[in-house]
């Protein structure tokens, strides 16, 4: 659990700096932000501590063989704190949060693509799973198509910097004549890089010694791959925080169903609204997923009334609160979920989601 902790003018400039370039040097940083370098690492030191900050290395599935899946599971109140404590253990889920209501919860999982190449199901053995676990009672997994608002951070957190210091932090990024998807391929992917991606998944921040001991490259190898992934889009960084250290603690879910010929203005509309900490096309019955943070429960409605019901072609909306989020984007970092799993076992059952690895 996250200490109670208020962030001042300056701990919201560090975040919406760490957010442009998450392994940007402290004193490139304090540069820019005209604080003492000793200040800086200290605050971030401090916040990373309280864990209510850190840095996460993430990986565009797409690039990689891989899908994500935005996964709803229905279940029985007994076993809806040890089914979200054995899913908080597991590497292939993020951003998990049991509803208010109690008997339902959402997460995100990352599998291997469906087809020959790959030699995977796509999913499948772990949705069979989860269907043959006991106490649930229904389970609904829909494939992420693309993200289209969120990727490059809230705007609630990325709003404390001015454009000339947001540019400054900004870099060369290189690039391949034939696009970034070739310089994708061009970089490669295989285990180091798997090895490399977890590191930077716990600490994005990891220094290059640590990162060398992972992957068992050079230092200058690692630096050099970093770079080569990040400018192929194939690794970027997040700042893993919550937005009510933003004054916005109300967290909601929502399931749009759009008109084919209406996707495109919406999701464009979606990555404007500062409401919209994320959205994405998939599949299923409703083809957008958002979430939304708010201030209160009346600013929910006043967006729901307002800049939402103003997009044309959005047929229905289901909407669910976020009771508390169990997971973010990296890994968890405390063992406060396992012993919760241990006092609160599931129901005797053939398959149960803790042994799924």
């Amino acid at each position: 659990m996250t200490q109670s902790v208020t962030l001042d003018a300056l701990d919201r400039r560090l975040i919406h700096a760490l957010q442009i370039d998450g392994r940007a040097s402290f004193s490139r940083i304090a540069t820019v932000l005209g604080a003492p370098e000793r200040t800086v690492a200290r605050r971030y030191h401090r916040l990373r501590s309280a864990l209510v900050v850190r840095v996460v290395g993430l990986v565009d599935s797409r690039r990689i063989g891989m899908l994500d899946w935005f996964v709803r599971i229905d279940c029985t109140p007994d076993a809806a704190d040890a089914l979200t404590a054995a899913l908080a253990q597991r590497d292939d889920t993020s951003w998990i949060a049991p509803l208010a209501g109690g008997t339902r919860l959402t997460c995100m999982v990352r599998t291997a693509a469906a087809g020959p190449v790959t030699g995977s199901d796509g999913g499948r053995p772990l949705f069979d799973h989860l269907l043959r676990t006991a106490g649930i009672r229904d389970v609904e997994a829909s494939c992420v198509l693309r993200p289209v608002a969120g990727v490059g951070g809230w705007a609630g957190r990325t709003s404390a910097l001015d454009a000339s210091e947001q540019a400054a932090l900004l870099g060369p990024v290189p690039q391949s004549p034939d696009g970034p998807e070739v310089l994708a391929e061009a970089s490669g992917w295989g285990e180091a890089e798997a090895r490399l991606a977890g590191e930077l998944a716990v600490d994005g921040r990891a220094d290059v010694a640590r990162l060398a001991a992972v992957t068992g490259w050079s230092a200058s190898t690692v630096r050099r791959r970093v770079a080569g992934l990040r400018a192929a889009g194939v690794l970027h960084f997040e700042v893993d925080v919550s937005p009510s250290h933003f004054g916005f603690p109300v967290e909601a879910l929502l399931w749009l169903e759009v008109a084919p010929a209406r996707l495109g203005e919406v999701t464009r509309a979606l990555s404007r609204h500062a409401a919209v900490a994320f959205a994405a096309v998939m599949t299923g019955r409703a083809s957008v997923f958002a979430m939304v943070q708010c201030r209160d429960t009346g600013a929910l409605y006043d967006y729901l009334s307002g800049e939402l019901a103003a997009l044309p072609g959005i047929g229905r909306m289901e909407t669910a609160l976020v009771q508390r989020r169990a997971k973010r984007a990296g890994p968890l970092l405390l063992p406060a979920f396992a012993e919760r799993a241990r006092r609160f076992p599931p129901r005797p059952a053939a398959h149960r989601v803790g042994h799924m690895r």
